[in-house]
């Protein structure tokens, strides 16, 4: 019995000792002063093929139906009332606001309080997200101390630039005044017919949705990041340095961001809100929140004025669900 397991043990050593010696072993010792200069000549031969021709079309139609939106969504402002919450992002679109207790307040400190409801603006609609404005995809990094050196612009903007796009001056101008905010509840709506109405609020949704298809398309060819730990947004090979992540003491991390892969969410965002069916009541209540679907604000505003709205959202908000039980 003895001699079997020295058998055994011999077999087993020998076998592990054969499979290290036959594995090929890497020194941990690199001379980065030789690989230096062929990495930064790899970063510079790689940016001769930037922007890619070939996307350079996608951008410039980005551009467009991002133009299309922001005035389609401008003009239904002045027709179809918004309401948006004093102390929390949260926004309808209707007549009146609903009366869900989903308040949670600025601190987040409270919840299940209901909404205060003000006038809204168009940045309600569409949330501005913006980054620094580089002069291409291969810059050096931004520091902290450089944060002040360069410009903000939006993010889909700075996308469109860095892949190729010829971007009007008044295009980046209008970009930076487009927070105005709209008519109140009690004015006179502006005098368009149905018949346009209706028009503009499917060219706005068209237009809504090539814009998210060639932002995605973008995004596929040029690195974008997005924090993990707040909404800070850089197009670009890697996130910058500037520490301005956290404000508050016992977030430890002292600024800086955590940067992960941007979606298309990250830089268009669609801004959900609470999608009121012909079969609902006027007022959406809080005991039928279960009933009630939802829809981006975008698509939700111009079927407002009668537009359709993709089937890809019928399963969102719910068209075919049931109504709440009358109480």
């Amino acid at each position: 019995m003895a001699l079997m397991r020295r058998r055994v043990g011999g077999y087993i050593c020998s076998e592990l000792c054969g499979s290290v010696m036959n594995q090929r072993l890497y020194s941990s010792r690199v001379d980065w002063k030789q690989l230096r200069p062929m990495i930064l000549k790899r970063i510079k031969n790689r940016a001769k093929e930037y922007p890619i021709k070939r996307m350079i079309q996608v951008a410039e139609e980005v551009v467009k139906a991002r133009e299309i939106v922001t005035k389609g969504v401008s003009t239904l402002l002045q027709v179809v009332p918004i309401h948006s919450c004093k102390f929390c992002p949260e926004v309808h679109i209707g007549a009146v606001g609903h009366e869900m207790q989903s308040c949670h307040g600025f601190k987040h400190m409270i919840k299940n309080q209901p909404h205060k409801w003000g006038p809204g603006c168009l940045n309600d609609i569409l949330i501005p997200v913006e980054s620094f404005h580089l002069e291409n995809t291969f810059q050096d990094e931004i520091k902290h101390d450089q944060r002040f050196d360069f410009p903000r612009v939006p993010a889909v903007l700075e996308l469109c630039h860095q892949a190729g796009a010829d971007i009007p001056d008044e295009v980046w101008h209008r970009s930076g005044t487009s927070s105005a905010i709209v008519r109140e509840n009690d004015e006179k709506p502006a005098a368009f017919l149905p018949e346009e109405l209706r028009f503009i609020g499917q060219r706005t949704i068209e237009a809504w949705e090539r814009l998210r298809l060639g932002v995605t398309k973008l995004l596929l060819v040029y690195p974008s990041k997005v924090c993990e730990r707040c909404s800070e947004v850089h197009v670009g090979l890697s996130g910058h340095k500037a520490r301005m992540c956290g404000v508050f003491k016992f977030e430890g991390w002292r600024g800086k961001h955590k940067w992960k892969k941007a979606d298309v969410d990250d830089l268009v965002p669609p801004k959900i809100v609470w999608h009121q069916r012909p079969h609902d009541p006027p007022v959406l209540v809080d005991a039928g929140r279960d009933y009630y679907g939802h829809a981006p604000a975008v698509i939700e505003l111009c079927m407002q004025v009668g537009a359709r709205a993709p089937p890809k959202y019928h399963c969102m908000m719910k068209a075919q669900g049931l109504a709440p039980p009358i109480k």
